[in-house]
């Protein structure tokens, strides 16, 4: 039914016609074919009112010829038409069509992997991504929002996996992770890359403390986006060689827990493991592990990033950088939340902008007694009062001996003790000497290279000699003269 309605404006009282009813008339006519109704060869236009009719005919006569509507399958579905007009297949794959198991009560294994599989033959022909790496226009295997259970681990292609769970079985590989991006029998690639533009987006990865979450390795330009991963035995997830993997916007823990858990000294594993270069960790928390983020690679940066896997008093880490010398990271934002950092012979380390919590703080660790190109800035610190060191030197192995280019200030403390590489002091009163000790405050006291002083007196101004005994430094008067 079109209903009309009249109304006048400014006195006209001739009938006006809103778009609505054009739109309406052109549904009822695509409706009326579609029920296949005997009513069907009468046309909507004669139906109505001349003026109507009119316009309605004048709609279609200014459309383009080209147009042409969307095929309508007897179950109602769109397809797609190509600009030939031809129809052709769907590449959104989705794993319930293949057998798969949404409810959680069977094994998925087979139903997905024949679902991937489907994916591969959806390449295009002669087209590659990074070299020997297959473009597969943008396919996705899609969950449908189910629970699968899995009894092995999955390999992809260069798709994007979406929208749902992947379990563990009870007899999934220890030593296996969900979701494996590892060398292929059919890659032919020459060299150490072979995926590419890979996708885990709204995934839950439980694996069921059988394993681990996802395992990358040798991809490039990955990402991970809005995961949970859950109940991992070694890692949440790991990345190994390749680079450029992102991950973002992502929970990870080993136990379900929202702090404070009674068993929290015995977390152990790993939430994310970068074995790789150039990647970045972005906007994720991380709430049980023994290690929050495991960095062995080069290059790369973390911001947003809230631990609080498991207190430093139970030997947790939050951040722990072990590539001694040669740490090229930054950690920018992120929340330290009663476990701290630790980096072994950093070189080229930035913490900046980031806070500590509950005596958390930074640990440098000697290795082969190197500590190079270091910046500690900007930060906020709070603790106990129990004189907790917001940087800490862990010579234990053996001293720094090469230490250079190392700025540790403008920090915000409460609670705990400041460490710099520059300070200040005063001493005041009658006499020709004056010491002042710099050895509570310097992170480094028995390298003072440099010092500037100023020397307010009254009378005449005497002639100064200064003289460094680190930490000690001390500045003493000459007789006047003249």
């Amino acid at each position: 039914m079109v209903v009309v309605r009249w109304g006048n404006g400014g006195g006209d009282c001739s009938p006006r016609w809103g778009v609505s009813v054009v739109v309406a008339a052109v549904l009822v006519a695509v409706g009326s074919a579609l029920a296949g109704a005997d009513a069907a060869e009468m046309t909507v236009a004669g139906a109505l009112p001349r003026i109507l009719h009119a316009h309605v005919g004048k709609v279609h006569r200014s459309r383009p010829s080209h147009f042409s509507p969307p095929k309508i399958a007897a179950d109602g579905a769109l397809s797609q038409v190509s600009p030939a007009g031809t129809s052709r297949p769907s590449r959104v794959f989705h794993v319930t069509e293949f057998g798969a198991d949404p409810t959680g009560t069977k094994d998925s294994t087979q139903a997905i992997s024949d679902a991937v599989a489907a994916a591969m033959k959806a390449a295009s022909p002669g087209r590659t991504l990074f070299t020997g790496i297959t473009d597969l226009g943008g396919a996705e295997i899609h969950l449908d929002g189910g629970v699968y259970i899995l009894r092995r681990p999955l390999r992809l292609p260069p798709v994007s996996i979406h929208g749902g769970s992947l379990v563990a079985a009870d007899d999934f590989p220890a030593e296996g992770y969900l979701i494996e991006l590892s060398a292929a029998a059919t890659n032919t690639s020459s060299s150490q890359l072979n995926y590419e533009y890979i996708t885990l987006r709204d995934l839950v990865l439980d694996a069921n403390y059988r394993g681990g979450g996802a395992a990358i390795v040798n991809s490039l330009r990955t990402t991970v986006d809005n995961c949970y991963v859950v109940h991992f035995a070694t890692d949440g997830v790991l990345v190994r060689g390749g680079h450029e993997t992102f991950i973002r916007s992502s929970f990870l823990g080993q136990h379900i827990t929202a702090g404070g858990d009674p068993a929290e000294k015995d977390f152990s594993g790993v939430a994310i493991n970068l074995a790789g270069n150039d990647n970045a960790v972005t906007d994720v928390a991380i709430f049980s592990a023994a290690t929050g983020v495991l960095v062995t690679g080069q290059a790369n940066i973390l911001t947003g990033v809230h631990c609080y896997n498991k207190a430093t008093g139970f030997g947790g880490v939050g951040i722990h950088l072990r590539l001694p010398g040669l740490t090229q990271t930054r950690i920018i934002g992120c929340y330290l939340d009663f476990t701290g950092i630790v980096a072994e012979d950093p070189v080229e380390l930035l913490v900046a902008g980031s806070f500590f919590l509950g005596d958390a703080n930074i640990v440098l660790r000697s290795v082969n007694g190197v500590v190079s190109g270091v910046n500690v800035v900007d930060n906020m610190f709070s603790g106990s009062g129990k004189g907790v060191e917001i940087v800490r030197l862990d010579e234990s192995t053996r001293r720094f001996t090469a230490v250079e280019q190392v700025v540790v200030g403008r920090n915000a403390v409460v609670g705990m003790k400041e460490r710099a590489t520059f300070a200040k002091g005063v001493a005041s009163g009658e006499g020709r000497s004056w010491v002042v000790d710099f050895s509570s405050l310097l992170l480094f006291p028995d390298r003072i290279e440099s010092l500037q002083y100023t020397l307010a007196v009254t009378g005449v101004p005497p002639m100064l000699r200064r003289q460094c005994r680190s930490p000690r430094t001390a500045c003493a008067t000459s007789p006047a003269t003249g």
